[in-house]
């Protein structure tokens, strides 16, 4: 698998993986080692914690100089795919802060969503956002629309910690997101945003992980994962 850039260059391809997914178990699912499973979210634990201290020393000046950017690149993505409901999030922990751009979509007329976590296990909910929505509070404090209805999104839009060349995110270990795109019908579009520094050579993919369809990295141009050919 490589990676492209928007105007179709090749950026590179992923790093090898740290085992042989090819290799399935008894019930067709890939068999994973439980002691690199065990090293593998060692050693996301101490890249996440190192990337989010990290971010949170940007100063607000550059956290919103690159939300600019992102949102720039995510114009420029959603002119070119169908959909007209979109899901964003609301920014916590130094995430680049998107709320601007969700008011001016909302008055594009695009139906906008934020996603909800309803319970630790569980696939995240989408509840629809308008600029003037009544929020409540979710799993940790996370702001969400308590009247909204709820949707299904055409494309969701992930914040992330880090990510690599295969474009799969890093987030913050609770496997929402990976939960919640695998379970959705029809599928969305998976983009994932976070700054540029974010980027790894890999996050060692596991059988679990859901790779996005995009990754924009703030000042960069960003990334897209390249589909193999159909045959």
């Amino acid at each position: 698998m490589t990676v492209t850039t928007d105007n179709g260059n090749d950026c590179g391809s992923p790093a090898s993986l740290p085992c042989s997914l090819h290799e399935l178990g008894p019930d067709g699912t890939p068999r994973v080692d439980p002691v690199q499973a065990r090293d593998v979210a060692r050693w996301r634990k101490v890249e996440r914690e190192r990337l989010l201290a990290e971010r949170s020393a940007f100063t607000v000046e550059y956290r919103t100089q690159q939300a600019l950017v992102i949102a720039e690149a995510l114009d420029r993505i959603l002119a070119a795919v169908p959909g007209t409901t979109v899901s964003v999030y609301w920014p916590i922990r130094a995430e680049p802060d998107l709320r601007p751009w969700m008011h001016a979509l909302s008055q594009a007329g695009m139906r906008v969503a934020l996603p909800v976590a309803l319970a630790l296990g569980q696939p995240l909910v989408f509840r629809e956002w308008h600029p003037h929505a009544r929020l409540a509070r979710g799993l940790w404090k996370i702001p969400y629309p308590a009247d909204g209805a709820q949707v299904t999104p055409d494309i969701v839009i992930a914040p992330l910690v880090g990510f690599d060349g295969g474009c799969y995110r890093l987030g913050y270990g609770g496997g929402f997101f990976d939960r919640t795109l695998v379970t959705l019908s029809p599928k969305a579009l998976a983009i994932g945003v976070g700054y540029a520094s974010a980027a790894l050579r890999t996050i060692y993919p596991q059988p679990h992980d859901v790779p996005m369809d995009w990754i924009v990295p703030g000042s960069p141009p960003p990334v897209r994962r390249a589909v193999p050919p159909k045959t």
